[in-house]
């Protein structure tokens, strides 16, 4: 619309630039602060101990690490598409949209509030792995893009997921069937080699086993292979889905 028609309609005029991004950040930060009550904590670390006694020091940086994962990416790939859902259901998901706000500064808004959330559950469950199990882990520099990278890859998935599906009880069951398959079925938490033979190569090209992959590369020695190919296939798959989320977002009106 040009300004000549949104003056004769009387329209505000279209704001841009560094400033107004910013303010739309802080706003939708505030927001999504607001509508999150679910933290996640370390007591994954001390339920993986009541299931197994005296459990050797490899399976306990296998379930430690694997704890610390699923921590990171809980609220991203579960909890997201859950609150989205129901902020469809209840109306205030178009209100949100119709917010005068960058769609990008909402999308950086939501990834920025995930760090705050799962950074000091991860610190949580390493500390309570170590007091727990009496492990130690071999911390690298490489930590800081093993969980980033985890974390912006199973944030973006959980967005794209929320938004690209219209129907929020289908968005609902897809993200309560996941919790099952993350727990159960994905090998975060134990070896690849557990799981049936054609699971386990479906998972070398899901992105779950990769964000497990180079995280406990990171924290560990010896336990991680082929990290390489991990971040390979975790970069495709963020790109996929902030790809897929941008694409969903430009359309809505």
């Amino acid at each position: 619309m040009t300004s000549a028609i949104q003056d004769r309609v009387g329209l505000p005029p279209k704001r841009s630039g560094v400033g107004h991004w910013l303010a739309g950040f802080s706003s939708m930060l505030r927001w999504e602060i607001t509508n999150m009550r679910l933290l996640l904590r370390a007591g994954l670390v001390i339920g993986f101990g009541l299931l197994i006694q005296d459990m050797a020091q490899q399976t306990a940086l296998y379930l430690s690490t694997g704890a610390v994962v699923i921590t990171l990416i809980l609220v991203g790939v579960v909890m997201g598409p859950q609150l989205v859902a129901q902020q469809k259901m209840d109306g205030s998901y178009d209100f949100m949209w119709a917010l005068p706000v960058p769609r990008s500064a909402s999308t950086v808004a939501w990834l920025v509030l995930n760090v705050f959330i799962a950074i000091p559950g991860m610190v949580g469950a390493l500390l309570v792995a170590m007091w727990r199990y009496d492990v130690s882990f071999t911390v690298s520099w490489l930590v800081v893009p093993a969980v980033l990278l985890t974390l912006v890859c199973g944030t973006l998935l959980g967005y794209a997921m929320a938004h690209s599906i219209p129907n929020p009880e289908v968005t609902q069951l897809i993200s309560q069937f996941l919790i099952f398959a993350i727990f159960g079925f994905s090998p975060i938490s134990y070896p690849a080699e557990n799981l049936p033979d054609w699971l386990a190569e479906l998972h070398e090209y899901l992105p779950f086993t990769h964000m497990a992959n180079v995280v406990r590369d990171a924290l560990t020695d010896g336990i991680a292979a082929h990290v390489g190919r991990s971040y390979v296939v975790l970069a495709v798959w963020t790109l996929l889905a902030a790809g897929l989320s941008g694409l969903v977002l430009r359309r809505r009106k």
